[in-house]
């Protein structure tokens, strides 16, 4: 499909080598928006976006310790009044009801859940995306360094919100939350999808069983992975690997936001780094969409 000559370009990807660093220019195959955030304001978003939505940081919220400050998981150590508080802060700064805002149990998979109803928090069943054609609900997932991907066909008035980790990319989440939305009448030629804040490559050095996952689905898919700076180690670019997935399922306009949740630890939590520094408890950022109402 040959999209518009105004929004085709290829991006450069900025590859670590042993020994130092080295910037290639690599050509990818789809079409993206690369949106740098315009100020440290909550929320983020994504001009591509046209609906009301956010990409939350950690800032503007009430809980403490690890957790400081807008922690937005219930499966966590923190105390669940803070973190209602902080999910009602994020769902109403996008103009949703706190009480219209829905989440999973996230496993890392492919499991989509068509939303007709909203759940009270923290009873939201075992899937990794949401998609809804109601106006009234707004979807929500958690991530500490995994991909939020926010997809939105207005035309068709269909919505939806995936949590992609590794396991859940490669498990086919990203196509399993196109098809959901396809089958509530939307077409993947008039969506638009925004990949969110998520561990950048620079920070994400990876095993050989995690590119040995991917590569067993698409050798071509071996140009996500930059030399590590260890024998057998390579650094993984998570959200361009998402925003191809995109592109295969038929969505052409894709936002990367291209922001390193590992790198920024005033703005973002992440798993990557507090692994790192030796473990302990974590909070989540949220990202959230919704039908414009209006």
């Amino acid at each position: 499909m040959r999209m518009p000559s105004d929004i085709r370009h290829s991006v450069a990807v900025c590859r670590r080598t042993i020994g130092g660093n080295r910037c290639h220019a690599v050509k990818l195959p789809w079409t993206t928006l690369r949106r740098a955030a315009k100020s440290r304001r909550m929320p983020l978003s994504a001009e591509l976006l046209p609906v009301p939505h956010g990409f939350f940081t950690r800032q503007g919220g009430v809980s403490k310790g690890p957790y400081a400050s807008l922690n937005c998981s219930l499966s966590g150590g923190d105390s669940r009044e803070a973190v209602l508080e902080n999910r009602a802060r994020a769902a109403q700064a996008v103009g949703a009801r706190p009480e219209h805002l829905v989440g999973l149990m996230q496993v890392h998979g492919a499991e989509v859940i068509e939303v007709t109803t909203a759940w009270p928090p923290g009873q939201g069943p075992r899937a990794d995306a949401m998609v809804t054609t109601r106006p009234d609900i707004a979807l929500g997932v958690i991530t500490a360094d995994c991909a939020p991907i926010l997809l939105a066909d207005t035309a068709a008035g269909v919505i939806g919100a995936a949590h992609a980790g590794w396991r859940g990319a490669v498990a086919g989440v990203v196509q399993a939350t196109v098809g959901a939305m396809t089958r509530l009448g939307a077409t993947p030629e008039t969506m638009v999808a925004a990949v969110g804040p998520c561990i950048g490559q620079a920070s994400y050095e990876v095993r050989a069983d995690l590119r040995d996952a991917v590569l067993v689905r698409d050798r071509a898919h071996d140009r996500f992975f930059a030399p590590g700076c260890s024998e057998r180690r390579w650094q993984f670019a998570l959200a361009d690997y998402c925003a191809e997935l995109l592109a295969a399922a038929g969505v052409h306009r894709v936002s990367v936001l291209g922001i390193d949740t590992a790198a920024d630890e005033e703005r973002f939590f992440s798993y990557r780094r507090r692994t790192l520094a030796g473990g302990g408890p974590i909070g989540h950022q949220i990202s959230i969409i919704a039908l414009d109402r209006h």
